[in-house]
């Protein structure tokens, strides 16, 4: 561990220790972490990795939880966007590991309400500006991602 950080031995990760016990997060009384995967994959892809080495692509539940991945990701060299669990599906915007969707954080063009055929994979974009937020993208599109 160092400042705070553990690092794995892959060279293409990061994790990156937040420190929050989770009350509002599904795996309650838990404190965790976000693993930061520099390999650039589709987000299905992303996701299955994720389920395979970890426990899910990451959820981001709330503006404190937006912050602290904000603060660790301008840290290291990413990918403009980076794929989090944010999924079209079924006509609206959901979690996929079930978290529930009370925080949003939608860029300028907002909420997509009927998003193109391809684009229905939510990624957190962490550059062009000062607040990360939210974007929907093609989800053939080959991005970092974040996984816990």
């Amino acid at each position: 561990m160092i400042n705070n950080h553990k690092f794995s031995t892959s060279t293409s990760e990061v994790t990156v220790s937040f420190n929050l016990c989770c009350t509002t997060h599904r795996k309650t009384f838990f404190c965790y972490g976000a693993i930061v995967v520099k390999e650039k994959k589709t987000w299905e892809e992303a996701l299955e990795y994720c389920r395979e080495h970890h426990d899910d692509l990451a959820s981001v539940a709330s503006e404190t939880e937006m912050l602290l991945i904000q603060k660790e990701l301008s840290k290291h060299n990413t990918t403009d966007h980076i794929w989090t669990g944010l999924r079209f599906l079924a006509g609206d915007w959901l979690w996929v590991d079930g978290q529930e969707m009370d925080y949003e954080a939608w860029g300028e063009e907002g909420k997509p309400s009927c998003p193109h055929a391809k684009i229905k994979c939510g990624a957190l974009q962490v550059t062009g500006g000062n607040k990360a937020v939210w974007d929907a993208h093609d989800c053939e599109e080959r991005l970092h991602f974040i996984c816990y």
